[in-house]
């Protein structure tokens, strides 16, 4: 008996290292996956096909709805919240009358959460309170960005401005409200851009307009004490809501130098890590001035070129580096035909674009030649941004469904997964798991 219990605990250590992977590269530590551009490059064997009840692993409950992605560290797997019962989205079923007078009402008193999850079954090992109030702001609330972790600690910001670390215990290191220390947060729909964790430093961006009169800025933080690095502003030209961005900061290297590249206000600009100073800037993506080119999308970054979203069109190519106006020099290529909310993803060779009604493009990233053209997915709004992995393209309506699509020089569908579930998230990928939040439910899925 001794010698089958422990035949047993070795099968069930060895297939959860199979299905959690060993690689800290199998973690999906940001927003936007390990190289901060929704790709994995050592997720294998992921489900094509999924429902409510096939290849399902374990189907968890959650307190609310949020835009966030879940992150992955091993066996942990965060997600934030909004605490029960708030549910103002018409995919929670409201009606439309009932969504509008909820709209801009802030409750002092909702708590917004983080969640700890066993990635084994899905049980919560721990819930904390990391913000008192919210609001629902057009598709969000105030638990919409993607909190960030190193494997030890994890650092969530709220559309409040409340940074907060904690421990994988659940145990509050430090916490700060950046709006409080610098200036109120004033986007048109609220903030919900994601903190970035490199080399022990927190970055956060504040781009806003609408809504304030107060310069945009950005913050470095030292992830251990909570403290200041530095702090600069942000300048921009831009109008009316046109200084709104909700994107989230990347990192590119050029030159031996890695620099924060920041999307929104009409430009893209490159900063020095250590303090912050503006070190290129590349404009042309408002060309008409025009009032309303709020920044959604996230800038994408394939070795050295730096892929700017605006509202749709001009998507431009980049090449990094330079100083002061690059917008010239260092234009590569441009097309009409971008994203507004969903970022791209890349293979490294091609691009994959996604716009909000599910037409997809795919482009040679040296030249913006075409690899296939527009072509339809699911019918829906996608607001979730597409992850790569395994050779295989996810990118998820807001309807709950799931296309996936072969990542290759000709447009394949391979399935069609329906959840019937309000989905803004975009999915996480981890070993050969995918995690998909919907407005009820996180999900994990495996073959």
């Amino acid at each position: 008996m001794t010698l089958v219990r422990s035949l047993i605990a070795v099968l069930t250590c060895l297939l959860a290292g199979s299905l959690f992977g060993a690689d800290p590269a199998d973690n999906w530590p940001h927003w936007r996956g390990p190289h901060l551009d929704g790709r994995s490059t050592t997720a294998r064997n992921l489900p094509v096909s999924w429902s409510e009840t096939e290849n399902v692993v374990w189907r968890t409950r959650l307190p609310s709805w949020a835009a966030a992605t879940p992150v992955v560290w091993e066996d942990t797997v965060f997600v934030t919240s909004a605490q029960e019962g708030f549910t103002p989205n018409k995919g929670a079923g409201m009606v439309d009358s009932a969504v509008e007078r909820l709209k801009n009402a802030f409750n002092t008193t909702d708590q917004l959460l983080l969640l700890a999850l066993r990635r084994q079954d899905g049980s919560i090992r721990w819930r904390k309170v990391i913000g008192e109030g919210n609001m629902f702001l057009n598709k969000q609330n105030m638990a919409s960005p993607t909190p960030v972790t190193d494997g030890r600690h994890v650092w969530v910001m709220t559309g409040l401005g409340d940074l907060s670390c904690l421990d994988f215990e659940g145990n509050l290191v430090w916490k700060r409200n950046i709006s409080d220390d610098y200036w109120a947060f004033g986007l048109l729909f609220g903030y919900a851009s994601s903190p970035v964790l490199h080399d022990g430093r927190l970055y956060v961006q504040v781009l806003h307009g609408m809504k304030t009169d107060e310069p945009s800025y950005l913050v470095a933080v030292d992830a251990a004490s909570g403290k200041t690095v530095w702090q600069v502003e942000r300048p921009t030209d831009a109008i009316s809501e046109s200084p709104d961005s909700y994107s989230t900061p990347m990192l590119v290297e050029t030159a031996g130098k890695t620099r924060l590249v920041v999307a929104g206000g009409d430009y893209l600009t490159g900063h020095d890590l250590d303090t912050g100073r503006e070190v290129w800037r590349a404009g042309g993506l408002n060309p008409q001035k025009a009032s309303n080119y709020r920044t959604i999308a996230s800038a994408l970054v394939v070795r050295d070129i730096v892929f700017a979203p605006s509202r749709v069109k001009p998507f431009i190519a980049f090449r990094a580096g330079g100083s002061g106006d690059v917008s010239e020099s260092h234009r590569l290529w441009s097309t009409q035909h971008g994203p507004d909310v969903p970022t791209p993803v890349s293979d490294g060779e091609r691009l994959f674009i996604v716009n909000d009604k599910g037409i997809t493009l795919c482009l040679r990233v040296a030249d913006g030649s075409e690899v296939w053209g527009r072509s339809r997915m699911a019918l829906g709004t996608y607001s979730a941004s597409p992850v790569l992995a395994d050779g295989k393209i996810y990118a998820t309506s807001e309807e709950g469904t799931t296309t996936v699509i072969e990542a290759g020089d000709e447009f394949k569908i391979l399935a069609t997964n329906k959840l019937n579930d309000y989905t803004l998230a975009s999915p996480a990928v981890s070993g050969q798991q995918i995690f998909i939040r919907t407005s009820n439910y996180l999900y994990c899925f495996a073959n």
